[in-house]
C-alpha cells in the first residue's frame, strides 16, 4: 500500500514530469556543464526524508515512494551570468547526496543534503555565500574504456572519514526512459534556503542522454553522513550520462519583487 505521509500535501497539483525543461533561462544566473555522471538511487520512506527538507517542501513521491540519490560527476567551467566559465576553479569532481521535493506551487525539484567537491575556493563560496552544503574532499574521476570510477574522501568540515568509491560499466543507450528514470533525472529546479527564506532556483538543459550501467563497486557512507538511513541492498536504479550544459535562472518573483519560496 502507498505510504500515508505524516506531512501536508502540496497546495497545488505537482507539475508533470517532462523530459525537456518547461522554460528557458535566457538570462542565466549561473552556467556550467555536468560531465560523466553516475546516478545511483535507492528507495526511501517519505517519513525519513520529510524532516530533512526546507520549509515549504514535502517529499516528491512516485507510487508512494521517494528516493535518495548519490550522484557523482565532473563539474566543468562554472560561470556567472553570460561570462565564460572558469577553467580551473570552475572545473572539479563533485559527489552529491540529493532528495526529491515538491513545493506548494507544485514545482518539483531537488534538495542537496551534501555536496562533496575537490576545489576549496568554490566550496568556501558555496557555503559562505549561498549556504549550500558543500564540503571539501579529495576526489577523482577516472575513465578507462566503458568503465568509470569515482572516488571521494572528505576533508573539511566533515564528518571526517565520510567517503565513496563507485565504479560503473557503461551499458546501452536508453532510448525510451521508464517513468522512474524520468522522475529521478528530469528535475528542473533546486529547493533551498537563502538568508532565512525558502527559494526555488530553476534550471534548464538539453534532454539527458542516458545509458543504463552495471554497478561494479559501491562503497560509501555519504548517505548516512547526510542524516539518512544507510541504504540496504543495491540501488534500484543505476544510470550514466556523458553530460549536459546547464543554466540556472534567477529565482522567480512575486509582485512587489519578493522571491517566491
Amino acid at each position: 500500500m502507498p505510504h500515508t505521509p505524516p506531512f501536508p500535501e502540496p497546495a497545488s497539483e505537482p507539475e508533470p514530469v517532462t523530459a525537456d525543461p518547461p522554460a528557458s533561462a535566457a538570462n542565466p544566473l549561473l552556467t556550467q556543464s555536468w560531465l560523466d555522471l553516475a546516478f545511483l538511487h535507492w528507495a526511501a520512506d517519505p517519513g525519513d526524508v520529510a524532516p530533512l527538507l526546507p520549509a515549504g517542501t514535502v517529499p516528491d513521491t512516485l507510487d508512494g515512494v521517494t528516493y535518495v540519490g548519490l550522484v557523482a560527476f565532473r563539474m566543468h567551467r562554472v560561470g556567472w551570468f553570460r561570462l565564460p566559465g572558469v577553467p580551473y576553479l570552475g572545473s572539479f569532481p563533485e559527489t552529491n547526496v540529493r532528495l526529491y521535493t515538491v513545493d506548494a506551487y507544485g514545482r518539483r525539484g531537488v534538495v542537496f543534503r551534501s555536496m562533496d567537491a575537490a576545489r576549496l575556493i568554490p566550496v568556501a563560496v558555496g557555503r559562505g555565500v549561498f549556504r549550500l552544503p558543500y564540503v571539501w574532499s579529495r576526489m577523482t574521476v577516472r575513465r578507462e574504456g566503458a568503465t568509470v570510477t569515482y572516488a571521494s574522501s572528505r576533508r573539511l568540515p566533515g564528518p571526517r572519514g565520510a567517503y565513496s568509491r563507485i565504479t560503473l560499466r557503461i551499458g546501452e543507450r536508453v532510448d525510451d526512459p521508464t517513468g522512474l528514470e524520468h522522475f529521478l533525472t528530469a528535475r528542473w529546479g533546486m529547493h533551498g534556503a537563502f538568508l532565512g527564506r525558502s527559494l526555488y532556483l530553476p534550471s534548464t538543459h538539453p534532454r539527458w542522454p542516458l545509458h543504463r550501467a552495471e554497478l561494479v563497486t559501491c562503497e560509501e557512507n555519504l548517505v548516512a553522513a547526510a542524516g539518512l538511513p544507510q541504504p540496504a541492498g543495491d540501488p534500484v536504479s543505476v544510470l550514466y550520462s556523458p553530460g549536459v550544459p546547464v543554466r540556472f535562472g534567477r529565482p522567480a518573483r512575486r509582485p512587489g519583487g519578493v522571491p517566491t519560496p
